[in-house]
């Protein structure tokens, strides 16, 4: 008798099942040689019988995930029949991968999609009950189990995805050709387009709060914001940015520009706006980013304003940086700032969430010996690197839409932004890398020579205001959280909803999502959450009521922006920030 076609098809997606659970196993040893023959610690990470059958945990998983795809296709063969039922597998909720009717329409796509959710939780759980030598190994098995598993799914693929089909056949084959043509576009500039980028404009309608380059040096501009109040805070408010990205992430549009927000609440604002380096500035070190960067902005706004103090602000790693300057100036018998703002922000780095997976001894000793001594880390690669965390999100739903389905992607200000990316030189990125990441040595004191002097963030001791967000895997929260400890002054800590930017851009006139607060001063982080009270709406106004306590009073607004000394040069955002890497 000859076989059922169906039959022989459900046969061959179960081995294909199989196949990918092996492929994973094989890509996993492939790995761990790498790691072991690069000189990485641990050297193997994973036990080879951590696979094997006779290990209890693996083979009672290896059980239940037969005992699942038998299931399947159990249903598959009543479905043939006229049946209904239940699926055996179903996405997680926000997975929109499979949302489209036709992946349930067909059976063949409808098994496919199924075993391939199944092999996924199958390869997830399996890499939990490895036994790895530490917490650092075991991370980065969750990560590269995740790249595998994201990247072979049926929906990245056009022999398996039955949109690819359907998409094709209404269009007569125009979204095949429209798709090459994105694909090619894409290759010529070298990454995946995820924004209309001909709707946006650095200085047309991103970064649009009017102001003033009122100082320049090799490593950055210093933007001066118009007042849009009658009466300003005596203290100026100077921001620092991260250099990994550009700096209107806090200025996109008016309706979420962080910097309008701030100017509005009587604030003279400065921002800092950094370089996007090129080969010339490829010997710059983190104490030339230190000296160059907040250091200067500091003197320029107390110089322009008449003021002994000012207020600060540091965001991601430009927090890193102004809490490392500000340690400095203490260590100078300075204090140029009365109150400090860290949003996002690393400073004890014990966990460093997802980066830490790229970062080991092996490749920072990489980049000291190629880059380290001068050269560009390029922004392409840096951009990618950020990509890679989330892979479904920021790769794989692009290559569908835009090369499976010939699709374009909608104009979104966040993702413009999040592809104009920015080098970094070699021996910053060296020392940074080293010295926080691998080491962790920011949080001892007197251990970092910075500028001439031994940094001790013990000596930063004026009140500051922590921000970081529940869902970030950039900066994981509890690691922000214990920042707490090392600064010298009065902390408040705040915790929003959200990642590491939509957290941040929350503007206070939409009032969405949540944010959490809490008195307590304990040193654990996961305490002080549940004591915590959630509080409605975006944390923006809580952190401008805080801010006021240290405006030192009032002055009215001046009526031109820098001074005799420090005259405008040209308008805001300024040159710096619109050029390209």
């Amino acid at each position: 008798m000859s076989q059922d076609p169906n039959a022989a098809a459900m046969q061959a997606f179960f081995q294909a099942g199989q196949s990918f659970a092996q492929g994973f196993m094989q890509f996993l040893a492939t790995q761990q040689a790498q790691m072991q023959s690069a000189g990485m610690a641990p050297p193997a990470g994973v036990m080879p019988s951590a696979w094997a059958p006779e290990s209890a945990e693996a083979a009672a998983l290896q059980k239940e995930w037969m005992g699942r795809h038998a299931e399947l296709w159990e249903t598959m063969i009543r479905r043939k029949r006229g049946e209904t039922g239940e699926p055996v597998a179903q996405a997680a909720p926000g997975d929109k991968r499979f949302d489209h009717p036709a992946w349930a329409e067909s059976p063949v796509y409808d098994y496919l999609r199924q075993a391939y959710l199944i092999n996924a939780e199958y390869l997830k759980r399996m890499t939990e009950v490895a036994p790895v030598a530490d917490g650092v190994s075991k991370d980065r098995m969750r990560f590269l189990t995740r790249q595998y598993i994201d990247a072979m799914a049926p929906s990245n693929f056009a022999a398996t995805n039955p949109e690819f089909v359907q998409k094709a056949l209404e269009t007569k084959g125009e979204s095949i050709r429209q798709g090459i043509q994105n694909l090619v576009g894409d290759l010529e500039k070298g990454r995946i387009s995820m924004t209309d980028e001909t709707a946006f404009e650095v200085g047309r309608n991103l970064a649009v709060t009017p102001g003033a380059v009122v100082y320049e040096n090799e490593l950055m501009q210093l933007v001066q914001y118009s007042p849009l109040t009658d009466k300003v805070a005596k203290r100026p408010f100077v921001m620092v940015p991260p250099c990994i990205n550009k700096f209107y992430i806090l200025d996109l549009q008016p309706e979420n520009s962080y910097v309008r927000y701030a100017v509005e609440q009587g604030h003279t604002v400065f921002l800092v706006s950094w370089r996007n380096v090129k080969a010339d500035l490829g010997h710059k070190t983190w104490d030339d980013y230190i000296e160059e960067g907040p250091l200067t902005a500091f003197r320029v706004a107390q110089e322009i304003c008449g003021v002994d103090q000012v207020n600060a602000l540091g965001f991601c790693v430009g927090g890193t940086i102004i809490s490392s300057a500000l340690a400095v100036a203490a260590a100078r018998g300075e204090k140029p700032v009365a109150s400090l703002t860290l949003l996002t922000t690393l400073l004890d780095f014990s966990d460093p969430g997802e980066l830490g997976c790229f970062i080991d001894e092996a490749s920072v000793v990489t980049r000291e010996n190629t880059i380290g001594k001068g050269g560009l880390l390029h922004g392409k690669e840096l951009s990618s690197v950020f990509s890679s965390l989330r892979a479904n999100d920021l790769i794989w739903q692009y290559v569908v839409g835009n090369y499976l389905k010939g699709g374009k992607p909608m104009a979104f200000d966040l993702l413009y932004w999040n592809s104009d990316s920015t080098n970094l030189p070699g021996p910053f990125l060296a020392y940074y890398l080293r010295n926080m990441y691998l080491e962790n040595n920011l949080r001892v004191p007197g251990k970092l020579a910075m500028c001439g002097v031994k940094a001790d963030l013990g000596r930063v001791d004026m009140p500051v205001f922590i921000l970081a967000t529940r869902e970030d895997h950039i900066v994981p929260w509890q690691s922000s959280y214990l920042g707490r400890a090392l600064l010298g002054g009065e902390t408040t800590f705040v915790l929003g909803a959200s990642g590491h930017i939509a957290g941040v851009i929350n503007p206070a006139a939409k009032n969405k999502r949540s944010h959490w607060i809490n008195d307590s001063k304990t040193t654990n982080p996961d305490e002080w959450l549940a004591g915590a009270t959630e509080a409605k709406g975006s944390w923006w106004p809580r952190w401008a009521e805080w801010l006021k306590r240290f405006a030192d009073g009032e002055v009215a607004a001046r009526g031109r922006l820098g001074s005799k000394a420090y005259k405008p040069t040209e308008p805001a955002p300024g040159r710096y920030v619109k050029e390209k890497a």
